[in-house]
């Protein structure tokens, strides 16, 4: 996903941080002159993988083009603790004003990233493609699946209109994986279709309809190798479910094309990162 793609999201999510954020205006900062010229540092306070950087740019050049930004690092790149990651320049009071909002971005993104880091990192050398999923925070779906990206994994759909893939409650409002399958050829022709499946008799009725991928959800690594020898390269397989950093390697293993994992994007820890002032 490049940003060029991410430009129209990326501007909206921006002013609606930054509009929640200033409302009326921003009190505090009116105490400092406008004339009065400011440098500021940005520093990592941990280790982590840098992403965010056009988000935190656009708050800035949303507030006032003086400002300046000089990169010391770019996203995707690993940083380290007390290390200085960029440097801003211009209007004291309009740094002050986006300071928040930018190292929201910043350290949000970046967590992101740095999860699907060590994610990547634990399946290097397999063939399989660890995705991430819908479980999202609001409004920052695309920045968080670029920050996927940015940390080695891969997307899966973005959202209810790119890609078909029939749950359990799908299966059960339709009647069968059968009737799920047909309507969904219907309503989406030309998308693949993946079906959720809980045991080897779903994977069979799943198979007889043509579907293209099987989301194995909780199977254990024995069940997902069972799997693997039953479908036979017939369809694409994606594990999910249960997925953690110290088994994901076991479950790579088995033979899989990809493993979804929501925390990459639910459960992250934002980067502690802070801005230091020389006015």
């Amino acid at each position: 996903m490049l940003l060029e793609v991410l430009e129209g999201p990326l501007l909206r999510s921006v002013r609606e941080a930054l509009s929640e954020d200033i409302g009326t205006g921003d009190i505090t900062a009116a105490l400092i002159s406008e004339h009065e010229i400011a440098t500021a540092t940005v520093i990592s306070r941990e280790a982590a993988v840098l992403c965010g950087m056009a988000w935190f740019d656009a708050v800035f050049a949303e507030l006032d083009t003086r400002i300046t930004t000089t990169w010391a690092t770019k996203d995707g790149e690993a940083i380290l603790p007390g290390q200085i990651l960029c440097t801003l320049y211009g209007p004291a009071a309009r740094i002050l004003t986006g300071e928040r909002t930018a190292l929201n971005f910043l350290q949000t993104l970046s967590g992101t990233a740095t999860l699907a880091r060590r994610y990547a990192d634990a399946v290097t050398g397999l063939a399989v493609k660890v995705l991430d999923t819908r479980k999202t925070i609001p409004g920052l779906r695309q920045a968080q699946k670029y920050a996927v990206r940015i940390g080695g994994c891969h997307n899966h759909r973005m959202g209810l209109y790119d890609g078909i893939l029939i749950k359990e409650n799908h299966i059960a409002s339709a009647g069968s994986i059968e009737r799920a399958v047909h309507f969904a050829r219907e309503a989406g022709p030309g998308l693949p279709v993946e079906v959720e499946v809980e045991n080897e008799s779903q994977i069979s009725e799943a198979l007889a309809v043509g579907a293209d991928i099987l989301l194995l959800d909780n199977f254990t690594p024995e069940a997902l190798i069972s799997a693997v020898q039953l479908v036979n390269g017939r369809a694409r397989l994606e594990a999910s479910g249960g997925v953690s950093l110290e088994n994901i390697r076991d479950i790579a293993q088995t033979g899989i094309d990809f493993i979804s994992i929501g925390d990459l994007t639910k459960n992250l820890h934002a980067i502690d990162l802070s801005m230091r002032f020389n006015i």
